[in-house]
């Protein structure tokens, strides 16, 4: 990145909405999960669970719907009673369809609206305004060096199988 460009705008907003249209297009129901504790979420208490809170933002359970880029607004039924829900995009966590969990855990917002419901804000401290370094993985002939120990359970011996560590939260 040129030290001249300025930097970019999030790339939440953008997910979010191609993501909702992905999953609408395949005749699913999006669901967001939100950290209800964060700055400028304005959802009904009772429909809070362990600081968060499961969205349905299908077209037939919500009326008015914005998803700008840097809240999303909508009116919609708890309880009988209609009310209005506003969600800063730094509060998403995740968007997915109910029927199959397929969807996206949302990444940490990098230059753009950080969980602390500032833009540029770092939990940690460290300066918004630094890009991120990057360093090297060490190649395969680094990684199946000897260390000598006779330890052969190091960086270059396989594990055990990954799976996904996404779940379904219905």
């Amino acid at each position: 990145m040129s030290e001249s460009s300025p930097p970019m705008s999030s790339h939440r907003p953008y997910l979010l909405r191609a993501l909702y249209e992905w999953i609408a297009d395949n005749d699913m129901t999006p669901h967001l999960l939100v950290d209800a504790t964060h700055a400028g979420v304005k959802v009904p208490s009772h429909a809070v669970d362990d600081g968060r809170v499961v969205l349905n933002v299908a077209q037939r359970a919500v009326s008015h719907l914005e998803m700008g880029n840097d809240a999303i607004m909508f009116d919609a039924r708890f309880g009988g009673v209609s009310q209005s829900v506003v969600v800063p995009v730094s509060a998403v966590l995740a968007i997915y369809a109910r029927e199959t969990g397929q969807g996206m855990a949302l990444p940490e917002d990098v230059g753009g609206s950080a969980p602390g419901g500032r833009p540029g804000a770092d939990p940690e401290g460290a300066d918004a305004s630094a890009p991120p370094t990057l360093s090297a993985v060490p190649g395969d002939a680094e990684r199946r060096e000897d260390d000598g120990d006779g330890d052969d359970d190091g960086p270059g011996a396989p594990g055990p199988r990954r799976t996904g560590h996404l779940r379904v939260v219905k």
